[in-house]
């Protein structure tokens, strides 16, 4: 299993700047990128190795505060503590415990009911509806879950391990 986030609905994989050496660096789309590529890796994976009974796929535990806060500017914390009071009143969302957040890891390890299944995004113990727009923290966009694009960051993984081995400059 492989965790990601709705945070993937930030931004696609940008093939074409990776490491934003061509635009400006912003910390949510460089999370949004990785969350996507997150998503990618379990569909490409799955791809690659179910015929052998090995499959992968993509969850978001959903909101929960955890020590990794921890690290944001106190303006950062108590902006998004209060997006999420608002959100929570609008019912778009519900923060979540340490626990609750564990609980589609727990799943998607342990239930027989995903066994042979693989290559999708999962949240709250269940399959995430492919949406064009997030619903709260709900849904999981299409390019997320797009084939092509997950063989193509394969692909260019491969060559940058490659490369790193290799002992080259990226």
């Amino acid at each position: 299993m492989a965790v990601s986030s709705s945070g993937h609905a930030a931004s696609p994989v940008h093939f074409e700047d990776l490491f934003f050496e061509k635009r400006e660096y912003e910390p949510g789309l460089a999370y949004g990128q990785s969350k996507t590529a997150v998503v990618l890796f379990a569909v490409e994976a799955t791809r690659r190795w179910a015929a052998d009974g090995i499959t992968a796929n993509a969850l978001t535990p959903g909101g929960v505060w955890t020590p990794l806060q921890r690290h944001w500017s106190e303006e950062l914390r108590a902006a998004d503590e209060e997006n999420a009071r608002q959100a929570e009143a609008t019912g778009l969302f519900r923060m979540k415990s340490p626990e609750q957040g564990a609980a589609t890891s727990v799943f998607l390890a342990a239930s027989p009911q995903v066994r042979g299944i693989g290559g999708r995004y999962f949240e709250d113990c269940h399959e995430a509806e492919v949406v064009q727009q997030l619903h709260g923290l709900a849904g999981v966009l299409p390019y997320a879950l797009d084939p092509d694009a997950a063989r193509r960051l394969w692909e260019v993984s491969e060559q940058l391990i490659a490369t790193a081995r290799s002992g080259a400059a990226l």
